[in-house]
Protein backbone atom coordinates (compact mmCIF):
# COMPACT_ATOMS: atom_id res chain seq x y z
CA UNK A 1 0.00 0.00 0.00
CA UNK A 2 1.28 3.68 -1.01
CA UNK A 3 0.28 6.96 0.46
CA UNK A 4 1.23 8.69 3.78
CA UNK A 5 0.10 6.12 6.12
CA UNK A 6 2.13 3.27 4.43
CA UNK A 7 5.12 5.60 4.48
CA UNK A 8 5.45 6.21 7.88
CA UNK A 9 5.14 2.45 9.00
CA UNK A 10 7.67 1.86 6.71
CA UNK A 11 9.71 4.08 8.43
CA UNK A 12 8.81 2.63 11.51
CA UNK A 13 9.59 -0.74 10.82
CA UNK A 14 12.95 0.29 9.37
CA UNK A 15 13.85 1.94 13.15
CA UNK A 16 13.50 5.52 11.88
CA UNK A 17 11.35 8.20 13.34
CA UNK A 18 10.08 10.53 10.62
CA UNK A 19 10.54 14.15 11.30
CA UNK A 20 8.19 16.85 9.94
CA UNK A 21 8.24 20.73 10.10
CA UNK A 22 5.14 22.96 10.03
CA UNK A 23 5.73 24.98 7.19
CA UNK A 24 3.94 27.29 4.89
CA UNK A 25 4.93 30.38 2.27
CA UNK A 26 1.74 31.89 0.20
CA UNK A 27 4.48 32.33 -2.87
CA UNK A 28 5.13 29.03 -4.55
CA UNK A 29 8.20 29.71 -5.39
CA UNK A 30 9.54 29.66 -1.49
CA UNK A 31 6.93 26.65 -0.91
CA UNK A 32 8.11 24.82 -3.76
CA UNK A 33 11.73 25.51 -2.34
CA UNK A 34 10.85 24.46 1.46
CA UNK A 35 9.47 21.33 0.56
CA UNK A 36 12.72 20.58 -1.71
CA UNK A 37 15.08 21.29 1.41
CA UNK A 38 12.71 19.63 3.83
CA UNK A 39 13.45 16.44 1.18
CA UNK A 40 16.80 17.02 1.26
CA UNK A 41 17.24 17.01 5.05
CA UNK A 42 19.80 14.32 6.83
CA UNK A 43 16.27 11.86 8.71
CA UNK A 44 13.40 10.47 7.28
CA UNK A 45 11.29 13.58 6.40
CA UNK A 46 7.78 14.02 5.24
CA UNK A 47 6.60 17.19 3.87
CA UNK A 48 4.26 20.04 5.14
CA UNK A 49 2.25 22.81 3.23
CA UNK A 50 0.55 24.85 6.44
CA UNK A 51 -2.24 26.96 4.97
CA UNK A 52 -2.86 30.56 5.60
CA UNK A 53 -5.15 31.73 8.65
CA UNK A 54 -7.57 33.50 6.37
CA UNK A 55 -7.78 30.13 4.15
CA UNK A 56 -8.77 28.86 8.46
CA UNK A 57 -11.19 30.73 8.48
CA UNK A 58 -12.82 30.71 4.73
CA UNK A 59 -12.47 34.03 3.95
CA UNK A 60 -11.20 32.99 0.27
CA UNK A 61 -12.24 36.55 -0.90
CA UNK A 62 -9.29 38.32 1.36
CA UNK A 63 -6.97 35.23 1.04
CA UNK A 64 -7.56 36.36 -3.15
CA UNK A 65 -7.23 39.79 -3.03
CA UNK A 66 -3.68 39.72 -1.07
CA UNK A 67 -2.14 37.59 -3.91
CA UNK A 68 -3.58 39.91 -6.39
CA UNK A 69 -1.95 42.75 -4.40
CA UNK A 70 1.37 40.41 -4.00
CA UNK A 71 1.13 40.45 -0.38
CA UNK A 72 2.66 37.59 1.96
CA UNK A 73 0.57 35.48 3.94
CA UNK A 74 0.70 33.56 6.53
CA UNK A 75 0.66 30.26 5.07
CA UNK A 76 -0.15 28.58 1.41
CA UNK A 77 -3.29 29.88 0.06
CA UNK A 78 -4.04 26.36 -1.28
CA UNK A 79 -7.73 26.77 -2.13
CA UNK A 80 -7.02 30.28 -4.01
CA UNK A 81 -3.98 29.34 -6.14
CA UNK A 82 -4.72 27.38 -9.63
CA UNK A 83 -4.01 23.78 -8.86
CA UNK A 84 -1.56 23.94 -11.90
CA UNK A 85 0.15 26.23 -9.66
CA UNK A 86 0.22 24.09 -6.13
CA UNK A 87 1.21 20.56 -8.51
CA UNK A 88 3.76 22.72 -9.94
CA UNK A 89 5.01 23.37 -6.36
CA UNK A 90 4.93 19.25 -5.11
CA UNK A 91 6.33 18.43 -9.20
CA UNK A 92 9.76 16.51 -8.06
CA UNK A 93 8.84 16.26 -4.74
CA UNK A 94 6.22 14.95 -3.69
CA UNK A 95 5.86 11.39 -4.06
CA UNK A 96 5.54 7.70 -2.94
CA UNK A 97 8.95 8.33 -0.97
CA UNK A 98 8.48 12.15 0.21
CA UNK A 99 4.54 12.30 1.34
CA UNK A 100 3.30 15.57 1.53
CA UNK A 101 0.51 17.08 4.62
CA UNK A 102 -1.75 20.00 4.49
CA UNK A 103 -2.24 21.28 7.95
CA UNK A 104 -4.79 24.40 8.26
CA UNK A 105 -6.54 25.36 11.47
CA UNK A 106 -9.59 24.90 10.32
CA UNK A 107 -13.43 24.24 11.39
CA UNK A 108 -14.60 24.59 8.39
CA UNK A 109 -12.29 22.72 5.66
CA UNK A 110 -14.53 21.28 2.94
CA UNK A 111 -13.36 23.70 0.44
CA UNK A 112 -9.44 22.89 1.46
CA UNK A 113 -10.29 18.56 1.30
CA UNK A 114 -11.56 19.96 -2.08
CA UNK A 115 -8.23 22.07 -2.97
CA UNK A 116 -5.93 19.17 -1.75
CA UNK A 117 -7.90 16.20 -3.40
CA UNK A 118 -7.76 17.73 -7.05
CA UNK A 119 -3.65 17.94 -6.79
CA UNK A 120 -3.53 14.14 -5.67
CA UNK A 121 -2.58 14.87 -1.70
CA UNK A 122 -3.91 12.48 0.61
CA UNK A 123 -3.00 13.52 3.96
CA UNK A 124 -4.64 16.12 6.50
CA UNK A 125 -5.27 16.56 10.04
CA UNK A 126 -7.39 18.55 12.39
CA UNK A 127 -10.62 17.43 13.96
CA UNK A 128 -14.33 18.58 15.18
CA UNK A 129 -13.42 19.48 18.26
CA UNK A 130 -9.40 20.16 17.82
CA UNK A 131 -10.38 22.81 15.26
CA UNK A 132 -12.82 24.07 17.17
CA UNK A 133 -12.41 24.94 20.70
CA UNK A 134 -9.03 26.49 20.83
CA UNK A 135 -9.35 29.08 17.52
CA UNK A 136 -12.34 30.77 17.24
CA UNK A 137 -15.97 31.38 18.19
CA UNK A 138 -17.91 28.85 15.73
CA UNK A 139 -20.46 26.63 17.57
CA UNK A 140 -19.20 23.25 18.19
CA UNK A 141 -22.24 21.96 16.25
CA UNK A 142 -21.11 23.60 13.47
CA UNK A 143 -17.92 22.24 13.29
CA UNK A 144 -18.82 18.82 13.83
CA UNK A 145 -21.11 18.99 11.33
CA UNK A 146 -18.70 20.37 8.61
CA UNK A 147 -15.95 17.73 9.71
CA UNK A 148 -18.39 14.89 9.20
CA UNK A 149 -18.84 16.58 5.57
CA UNK A 150 -15.18 16.89 5.05
CA UNK A 151 -14.57 13.49 6.10
CA UNK A 152 -17.29 12.00 4.05
CA UNK A 153 -15.42 13.76 1.09
CA UNK A 154 -12.57 12.93 1.99
CA UNK A 155 -12.89 9.12 1.82
CA UNK A 156 -14.03 9.36 -2.14
CA UNK A 157 -10.28 10.12 -2.93
CA UNK A 158 -10.04 6.03 -2.82
CA UNK A 159 -11.41 6.36 -5.99
CA UNK A 160 -8.80 7.74 -7.23
CA UNK A 161 -6.16 4.84 -5.65
CA UNK A 162 -5.33 6.69 -3.61
CA UNK A 163 -5.48 5.88 0.80
CA UNK A 164 -6.91 9.00 2.46
CA UNK A 165 -5.06 9.91 5.69
CA UNK A 166 -6.29 12.06 8.92
CA UNK A 167 -4.33 13.21 11.86
CA UNK A 168 -6.34 14.04 14.89
CA UNK A 169 -5.14 17.19 16.61
CA UNK A 170 -7.30 16.47 19.62
CA UNK A 171 -3.43 15.86 21.77
CA UNK A 172 -2.63 19.51 21.41
CA UNK A 173 -5.64 20.98 23.15
CA UNK A 174 -4.95 24.98 23.28
CA UNK A 175 -1.14 23.84 23.13
CA UNK A 176 -0.34 23.66 27.21
CA UNK A 177 -2.00 23.04 30.45
CA UNK A 178 -4.74 20.57 29.35
CA UNK A 179 -3.58 17.21 31.52
CA UNK A 180 -2.44 14.59 29.58
CA UNK A 181 -5.48 12.24 29.62
CA UNK A 182 -8.03 14.34 28.85
CA UNK A 183 -5.20 15.42 25.82
CA UNK A 184 -5.46 11.30 24.97
CA UNK A 185 -9.07 11.33 25.62
CA UNK A 186 -9.86 13.88 22.76
CA UNK A 187 -7.21 12.75 20.45
CA UNK A 188 -8.81 8.89 20.44
CA UNK A 189 -12.61 10.06 20.34
CA UNK A 190 -11.77 12.18 17.44
CA UNK A 191 -9.48 8.92 15.59
CA UNK A 192 -12.82 7.09 16.44
CA UNK A 193 -14.94 10.08 14.27
CA UNK A 194 -13.02 9.91 11.67
CA UNK A 195 -13.15 5.96 11.46
CA UNK A 196 -16.85 6.20 11.98
CA UNK A 197 -17.17 8.33 8.53
CA UNK A 198 -14.68 5.77 6.42
CA UNK A 199 -11.11 6.87 7.43
CA UNK A 200 -8.65 3.65 7.91
CA UNK A 201 -5.43 5.44 7.79
CA UNK A 202 -5.30 7.67 11.18
CA UNK A 203 -2.65 9.45 13.08
CA UNK A 204 -2.86 10.22 16.85
CA UNK A 205 -1.77 13.49 18.33
CA UNK A 206 0.16 14.05 21.68
CA UNK A 207 1.96 17.15 22.51
CA UNK A 208 4.58 17.51 24.61
CA UNK A 209 3.91 18.84 28.48
CA UNK A 210 5.64 19.64 31.59
CA UNK A 211 7.47 15.78 32.78
CA UNK A 212 8.52 13.56 30.36
CA UNK A 213 7.67 10.81 32.86
CA UNK A 214 4.16 11.83 32.93
CA UNK A 215 4.39 12.05 28.57
CA UNK A 216 5.45 8.57 28.03
CA UNK A 217 2.37 7.42 30.53
CA UNK A 218 0.32 9.37 28.23
CA UNK A 219 1.68 7.72 25.27
CA UNK A 220 1.19 4.69 26.60
CA UNK A 221 -2.33 5.22 27.85
CA UNK A 222 -2.81 6.69 24.07
CA UNK A 223 -1.36 3.50 22.27
CA UNK A 224 -3.22 0.94 24.62
CA UNK A 225 -6.54 2.89 23.63
CA UNK A 226 -6.22 2.51 20.17
CA UNK A 227 -5.20 -1.13 20.23
CA UNK A 228 -8.27 -1.42 22.02
CA UNK A 229 -10.80 0.93 20.09
CA UNK A 230 -9.42 1.00 16.05
CA UNK A 231 -8.31 -2.49 15.86
CA UNK A 232 -8.91 -2.17 11.67
CA UNK A 233 -7.32 0.72 11.34
CA UNK A 234 -3.66 1.67 10.62
CA UNK A 235 -2.51 4.14 13.16
CA UNK A 236 0.21 5.55 14.17
CA UNK A 237 1.01 8.10 16.83
CA UNK A 238 2.42 11.60 16.18
CA UNK A 239 4.34 13.56 18.86
CA UNK A 240 4.30 17.55 18.91
CA UNK A 241 7.49 19.31 20.47
CA UNK A 242 5.96 21.56 22.76
CA UNK A 243 3.35 23.83 21.82
CA UNK A 244 3.42 26.41 24.46
CA UNK A 245 6.22 29.22 25.37
CA UNK A 246 8.89 28.43 23.80
CA UNK A 247 12.54 29.02 25.30
CA UNK A 248 14.23 31.82 23.89
CA UNK A 249 17.94 30.60 24.20
CA UNK A 250 18.83 28.11 21.44
CA UNK A 251 20.37 26.08 24.13
CA UNK A 252 16.58 25.91 25.75
CA UNK A 253 14.91 25.25 22.56
CA UNK A 254 17.24 22.57 21.14
CA UNK A 255 16.95 20.76 24.81
CA UNK A 256 13.44 20.76 24.67
CA UNK A 257 13.30 19.78 21.12
CA UNK A 258 15.90 16.84 22.48
CA UNK A 259 13.49 15.80 24.91
CA UNK A 260 10.59 15.50 22.49
CA UNK A 261 12.22 13.51 20.12
CA UNK A 262 13.73 11.35 22.85
CA UNK A 263 10.12 10.91 23.87
CA UNK A 264 9.13 10.13 20.78
CA UNK A 265 11.66 7.42 20.07
CA UNK A 266 11.68 5.93 23.40
CA UNK A 267 7.82 5.41 23.49
CA UNK A 268 7.60 3.58 19.85
CA UNK A 269 5.99 6.47 18.27
CA UNK A 270 6.11 6.77 14.82
CA UNK A 271 6.06 10.59 14.06
CA UNK A 272 7.83 14.52 15.28
CA UNK A 273 6.89 17.54 14.39
CA UNK A 274 9.72 19.41 15.61
CA UNK A 275 9.92 22.98 16.83
CA UNK A 276 12.87 25.38 15.75
CA UNK A 277 15.34 28.08 17.54
CA UNK A 278 12.93 30.45 16.33
CA UNK A 279 9.46 30.14 17.89
CA UNK A 280 9.55 32.60 20.35
CA UNK A 281 9.96 35.20 18.19
CA UNK A 282 9.29 34.89 14.74
CA UNK A 283 8.16 32.30 11.71
CA UNK A 284 11.17 30.01 11.30
CA UNK A 285 12.92 30.24 8.33
CA UNK A 286 13.24 27.15 5.71
CA UNK A 287 16.68 26.80 6.95
CA UNK A 288 15.74 26.92 10.98
CA UNK A 289 13.21 24.28 9.98
CA UNK A 290 15.91 21.82 8.49
CA UNK A 291 18.52 22.48 11.13
CA UNK A 292 15.36 21.57 13.48
CA UNK A 293 14.54 18.32 11.32
CA UNK A 294 18.03 17.08 11.83
CA UNK A 295 19.02 17.68 15.07
CA UNK A 296 15.51 15.79 16.18
CA UNK A 297 16.71 12.81 13.71
CA UNK A 298 19.77 12.60 15.10
CA UNK A 299 18.63 12.49 18.79
CA UNK A 300 16.01 9.80 17.93
CA UNK A 301 18.80 8.24 16.09
CA UNK A 302 20.73 7.67 19.60
CA UNK A 303 17.50 6.70 21.78
CA UNK A 304 16.74 3.79 22.80
CA UNK A 305 13.76 2.49 21.66
CA UNK A 306 11.03 0.00 22.63
CA UNK A 307 12.30 -3.86 22.30
CA UNK A 308 8.71 -4.70 21.41
CA UNK A 309 7.36 -4.50 17.86
CA UNK A 310 4.07 -2.72 19.31
CA UNK A 311 6.02 0.05 20.52
CA UNK A 312 4.51 0.74 24.15
CA UNK A 313 7.58 1.89 24.99
CA UNK A 314 9.82 0.72 28.40
CA UNK A 315 8.28 -0.74 31.13
CA UNK A 316 5.19 -0.50 28.97
CA UNK A 317 2.69 -2.78 31.32
CA UNK A 318 3.60 0.09 34.29
CA UNK A 319 2.89 3.05 32.14
CA UNK A 320 -0.45 1.58 30.57
CA UNK A 321 -1.52 0.73 33.78
CA UNK A 322 -0.98 4.24 34.51
CA UNK A 323 -3.51 6.82 36.39
CA UNK A 324 -2.98 8.76 32.95
CA UNK A 325 -4.52 5.63 31.13
CA UNK A 326 -7.17 5.10 33.76
CA UNK A 327 -8.24 9.25 33.71
CA UNK A 328 -8.34 8.79 29.95
CA UNK A 329 -10.02 5.47 29.63
CA UNK A 330 -13.39 7.07 32.08
CA UNK A 331 -13.60 10.07 29.93
CA UNK A 332 -13.30 8.05 26.78
CA UNK A 333 -15.81 5.33 27.71
CA UNK A 334 -17.84 8.39 29.52
CA UNK A 335 -18.67 10.04 25.90
CA UNK A 336 -18.96 6.74 23.80
CA UNK A 337 -21.72 5.64 26.35
CA UNK A 338 -23.58 8.83 25.78
CA UNK A 339 -25.20 8.75 22.81
CA UNK A 340 -24.56 5.99 19.34
CA UNK A 341 -23.50 8.82 16.98
CA UNK A 342 -19.97 10.21 17.97
CA UNK A 343 -20.86 13.53 17.13
CA UNK A 344 -23.63 14.02 19.03
CA UNK A 345 -22.01 12.17 22.18
CA UNK A 346 -19.05 14.93 21.96
CA UNK A 347 -21.49 17.75 21.79
CA UNK A 348 -23.20 16.01 24.62
CA UNK A 349 -19.75 15.97 26.50
CA UNK A 350 -19.13 19.49 26.06
CA UNK A 351 -22.58 20.28 26.96
CA UNK A 352 -22.74 18.39 30.32
CA UNK A 353 -19.14 19.17 30.99
CA UNK A 354 -17.88 15.59 30.79
CA UNK A 355 -15.20 16.76 28.41
CA UNK A 356 -13.85 20.25 29.93
CA UNK A 357 -11.00 22.01 28.76
CA UNK A 358 -9.26 23.72 31.40
CA UNK A 359 -8.93 27.65 30.50
CA UNK A 360 -10.41 27.55 27.03
CA UNK A 361 -12.80 30.38 26.61
CA UNK A 362 -15.08 28.96 23.47
CA UNK A 363 -19.04 29.64 24.53
CA UNK A 364 -19.24 25.97 24.32
CA UNK A 365 -16.65 24.71 26.66
CA UNK A 366 -18.08 24.48 30.39
CA UNK A 367 -14.83 25.99 31.47
CA UNK A 368 -15.27 24.56 35.13
CA UNK A 369 -12.46 22.64 35.09
CA UNK A 370 -8.87 23.41 36.27
CA UNK A 371 -5.20 22.29 36.12
CA UNK A 372 -2.05 23.07 37.98
CA UNK A 373 1.47 21.95 37.54
CA UNK A 374 2.71 20.37 40.47
CA UNK A 375 6.12 20.07 42.46
CA UNK A 376 7.16 17.16 40.35
CA UNK A 377 6.25 19.19 37.19
CA UNK A 378 3.41 16.98 36.78
CA UNK A 379 0.09 18.56 35.44
CA UNK A 380 -2.66 17.49 37.39
CA UNK A 381 -6.44 18.11 38.15
CA UNK A 382 -7.23 21.65 40.56
CA UNK A 383 -10.47 20.89 39.70
CA UNK A 384 -12.48 18.06 37.51
CA UNK A 385 -15.92 20.42 37.05
CA UNK A 386 -18.28 17.92 36.03
CA UNK A 387 -15.66 15.49 34.48
CA UNK A 388 -16.97 12.14 35.09
CA UNK A 389 -13.33 11.24 37.25
CA UNK A 390 -14.98 10.48 40.58
CA UNK A 391 -13.52 7.80 42.22
CA UNK A 392 -10.34 7.91 39.36
CA UNK A 393 -8.68 10.98 40.48
CA UNK A 394 -8.29 11.96 44.29
CA UNK A 395 -9.36 15.26 45.03
CA UNK A 396 -10.03 17.19 48.27
CA UNK A 397 -12.11 19.46 47.08
CA UNK A 398 -11.36 21.98 44.57
CA UNK A 399 -7.61 23.62 44.44
CA UNK A 400 -7.80 27.57 43.56
CA UNK A 401 -5.77 28.55 41.03
CA UNK A 402 -4.82 32.24 41.16
CA UNK A 403 -3.82 34.51 37.95
CA UNK A 404 0.08 34.58 39.46
CA UNK A 405 0.48 30.66 39.38
CA UNK A 406 -1.61 30.56 35.98
CA UNK A 407 1.07 33.01 34.36
CA UNK A 408 4.01 30.82 36.16
CA UNK A 409 2.46 27.74 34.53
CA UNK A 410 2.30 29.00 31.51
CA UNK A 411 6.14 30.06 31.31
CA UNK A 412 6.99 27.19 33.33
CA UNK A 413 8.85 25.14 30.26
CA UNK A 414 10.39 28.24 29.04
CA UNK A 415 11.89 29.21 32.16
CA UNK A 416 12.78 25.60 32.85
CA UNK A 417 15.03 25.37 29.64
CA UNK A 418 16.16 28.70 29.42
CA UNK A 419 17.35 29.08 33.10
CA UNK A 420 18.86 25.20 32.84
CA UNK A 421 21.39 26.60 30.25
CA UNK A 422 21.98 30.27 31.91
CA UNK A 423 22.51 28.42 35.55
CA UNK A 424 24.69 25.55 34.34
CA UNK A 425 22.52 23.02 35.79
CA UNK A 426 23.77 19.79 35.76
CA UNK A 427 23.12 16.92 33.94
CA UNK A 428 22.14 18.79 31.04
CA UNK A 429 24.74 19.88 28.33
CA UNK A 430 24.35 22.60 25.96
CA UNK A 431 23.11 21.15 22.51
CA UNK A 432 22.87 22.62 18.99
CA UNK A 433 22.93 21.13 15.51
CA UNK A 434 25.68 18.64 15.28
CA UNK A 435 25.85 17.56 18.96
CA UNK A 436 23.20 15.37 19.93
CA UNK A 437 22.74 13.16 23.07
CA UNK A 438 24.16 9.48 22.53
Amino acid sequence: MTGFGAFVRRAHAGGELVVQPRMGMSEPGRMRAGLRATRAANGRTVGTITLDSYTRVRDLESAGLALLEGESLNGYPIVNHDPATTRWVLDGTHGPDFPVQVRHGSADPIDIFRALMTVGLDASEGGPVSYCLPYGRIPLRESVANWSRSCELFVRLRETGLEPHLETFGGCMLGQLCPPSQLVAISVLEALFFHRHGLRSISVSYAQQTSPPQDAEAVAALRRLCAELLPDTDWHVVIYAYMGVYPASPEGAYGLLGEAAELAASTGSERLIVKTVAESVRIPTVEENVSALEFAAATAAGTRRPVTAAGAGADSQTHSDSQTYAEAAALVAAVLNMASDLGEAMLLAFRRGYLDIPYCLHPDNMGRSRSYIDGKGRLRWADIGRLPLSGVVETRGSRTVTSGELLDSLSYVRRKFDNEQVSGTPGRKAIGPGKHRS
